[in-house]
């Protein structure tokens, strides 16, 4: 396997990957991680993912706990009550961390990662994936994943079309020195009254702040800003530059969103920014690619080990292009609620008030975390399709038995079985008073793929997921 771009979506479908024994490796452009240390936002649905691999504990150590509330449109709202997980809170982490953590881990379990390598070609046949480097070295895969970004390589060498909006605004980003007291900075602030939503000013309390504010127009993303454009923009915006000066960092982003058309050609498949990119309001963006690593890498090591159903490599594209699409949808909504013109501002206040509804704040918070995806799996009932939070079991918790990647069937009844496929599945009998049914079977990324009580039944829904029995 093949893995092009060691971002967080790359690493995290190489550890993936190798939970199954897979030989991967990874190709990243870069010859060293990045030094912008932009903080992200790890959401709800993506904790849950860490925590069901054995990564939480490592992340916990460098990330900031805050409450799961407030994230759409940056309206105000308290945590909505009784949502569905052990883990109500937004985990604040530097990216690089993140990234850094996630190679680590990939590595350790096997993964071979080659920095400074560059892919300029590729070709596909029947039974693999041939590519061609800078250098002029060819590879030769079974399989190939692009994982490389919005710009993506190997998107633009398969041809895939990626339709959308281009960028209408452009955002400067950076952390800088600042010439003045952070409490000089609140008092110039809040004289100020009411400022562009999306210009802000934090003090990191050493000196530095971070800063965030509008562009003046659109420009060429790969060109970063420099120190004067940031000053000129804050002295446009607020009025002063605050006498900021040696940045660490400077970034700009745009709010383009685009959708690749396909995410699979034949052995190549496209996950992360390279399959979709959208606005970062809401920070949904790293969440959205770690989310396709573990929907795919289980399926892709099927396919790899010979045993997946034919149709199984299929399903990856099937529930996460929709899931995207309503990320795309959801960051469009709230660009607009963040704008200035008279009508954003009047369904601003609207759903200011509608936010005040528990079954409302409820719904924008399961969207954002992504606790509320429900795969497309057939009729059944509301359960099927959902992830299974992290509820008690027997000695134990219940994502501590997915730490492998495998399959779980939780069984009340005591009176099923996954003999065939226990090279794949594991049984848990009598798990937990806290399941409300009969027997649920997990995929081993944790959603649920069948619910009943009839073992001719499982066993179908055994071989549609996890291929024919063995032995």
């Amino acid at each position: 396997m093949i893995i092009v771009g060691c971002g967080p979506t790359g690493a995290m479908l190489a550890a993936e990957l190798r939970l199954h024994d897979v030989r991967v490796l990874v190709l990243e452009r870069e010859t060293e991680p990045t030094s912008m240390v932009r903080i992200v936002g790890l959401h709800v649905r993506t904790i849950e993912l860490m925590a069901m691999r054995g990564l939480l504990d490592r992340l916990h150590e460098h990330g900031r706990r805050r409450p799961a509330a407030g994230f759409f449109a940056a309206i105000a709202a308290p945590p909505p009550p009784g949502l569905d997980t052990a883990h109500p809170y937004l985990l604040g982490i530097p990216q690089p961390v993140v990234v850094r953590l996630l190679e680590e881990h990939a590595t350790g379990i096997g993964a071979q990662v080659r920095h400074g390598t560059q892919v300029v070609g590729l070709d596909q046949d029947g039974v693999g994936v041939g590519v061609t480097l800078a250098d002029g070295h060819r590879l030769r895969a079974r399989y190939l994943v692009g994982c490389d970004g919005g710009r993506s390589t190997v998107r633009k060498l398969l041809g895939v079309g990626f339709p959308g909006e281009p960028a209408r605004t452009e955002t400067l980003m950076g952390e800088m020195a600042v010439g003045v007291s952070p409490e000089e900075i609140a008092a110039t602030l809040a004289g100020l009254g009411r400022l562009d939503r999306r210009f802000s000013l934090t003090p990191f309390g050493d000196g530095a702040c971070r800063v965030v504010v509008p562009a003046a127009g659109v420009t060429d993303r790969a060109v970063p800003p420099t120190i004067d454009e940031v000053r000129q923009r804050l002295r446009a915006v607020a009025g002063t530059d605050f006498g900021v000066h040696s940045p660490r960092w400077l970034s700009r982003f745009g709010d383009a969103t685009r959708l690749a058309d396909a995410y699979r050609v034949g052995r190549v498949l496209l996950a992360g920014d390279a399959a979709h990119v959208h606005p970062p309001i809401g920070g949904q963006g790293l969440n959205l690619g770690v989310q396709d690593a573990v929907n795919l890498g289980w399926k892709l090591a099927g396919q790899v080990r010979g045993w997946a159903p034919a149709t199984l490599l299929d399903t990856y594209q099937d529930e996460r292009r929709p899931v995207a699409a309503d990320v795309l949808d959801n960051t469009r909504a709230q660009t607009e609620l963040l704008s200035d013109g008279p009508g954003a501002q009047a369904v601003r206040r609207l759903l200011t008030e509608l936010v005040a509804f528990d079954a409302v704040n409820r719904h924008l918070t399961e969207k954002i975390t992504a606790i509320g995806v429900r795969y497309d799996l057939g009729p059944g009932p509301d359960l099927l399709g959902r992830r299974l939070r992290d509820i008690e079991v027997r000695a134990g918790r219940l994502y501590d038995r997915l730490r492998h990647g495998r399959g779980l069937l939780l069984d009340r009844t005591g009176r099923l079985g996954v003999a065939g496929w226990a090279d794949r599945v594991d049984h848990l009998t009598d798990p937990t008073a806290a399941l409300d049914a009969p027997c649920v079977l997990l995929r081993p990324d944790g959603h649920v793929a069948w619910v009943g009580g009839d073992q001719a039944d499982l066993d179908d829904h055994l071989t549609r997921w996890f291929g024919r029995p063995t032995g």
